[in-house]
């Protein structure tokens, strides 16, 4: 029997929300990605989220341009937090209460991360939006996305992607990419497939916290997956 959850932190990236667009949110993704959670939190799923920034700035990239890292990954953090910004007043216009919790103290637009309050805010109902990061440099929203997950105990990390799942080599690039309906973590490594960076899917191993990466643009997807328990997307399983 396929399995449902009742905690997930989904994980999504930066670039996700540009859309069509060059650069910058789009407001329509916005709104079809608000719709998507609305569909799992009013089916009593607990539900926290961690966004990328890489639609409005890259620190690793900043610094290969010459910019200090630890200047260009903090202005990524903060790029993070415009991002969880927007899709928090998405998603409270859809009718979802939502709290938005920063690693970086900025209380004027967000709660200071403490992960006890987190919880609770789960408990009662809210969607929780973890902006930031960790809060330190040399770290990724990935990383962020797993240490979030294991932190609550959330039962999966839910990765969405723009594909519908992990393959032998770029879907993007090769029309005869093979699909993984589910993979060890050890394959992923030897077969240096790009599913998280190394820290956030060593953090993942060590607790067995598993994954599962899907196309959150496929309509009904999440759902899907975290209520009906579709086995679509691929799932990441620890031996």
């Amino acid at each position: 029997m396929a399995r449902t959850y009742k905690r997930v932190l989904l994980k999504l990236s930066g670039e996700a929300l540009l859309g069509e667009q060059g650069h910058g949110i789009d407001g329509d993704v916005l709104s079809k990605y608000a719709k998507e959670i609305k569909s799992i939190q009013e089916q009593g799923i607990q539900v926290a989220i961690v966004i990328g920034g890489g639609n409005i700035f890259r620190g690793v990239k900043g610094a290969t341009e010459g910019m200090d890292r630890v200047q260009g990954d903090y202005m990524g953090m903060l790029a993070t937090m415009i991002n969880s910004m927007a899709l928090q007043d998405a998603l409270e216009r859809s009718g979802v209460q939502t709290r938005l919790m920063s690693a970086i103290r900025m209380e004027a637009i967000a709660e200071p991360y403490i992960r006890r309050r987190a919880v609770r805010h789960l408990e009662k109902g809210r969607v929780v939006i973890f902006g930031a990061g960790t809060g330190n440099p040399y770290f990724t929203t990935d990383t962020a996305g797993s240490l979030r997950a294991i932190e609550i105990e959330a039962e999966v990390i839910l990765k969405g992607t723009r594909v519908n799942g992990i393959f032998d080599s770029d879907p993007e690039k090769n029309p005869d990419a093979k699909k993984f309906d589910t993979i060890t973590g050890d394959e992923v490594l030897k077969r240096r497939l790009s599913v998280m960076d190394l820290t956030a899917f060593t953090l993942c191993r060590e607790n067995e916290t598993p994954i599962i990466v899907f196309n959150m643009n496929n309509e009904g997807a999440l759902k899907r997956i975290v209520v009906e328990g579709s086995d679509e997307g691929t799932t990441v399983i620890w031996d």
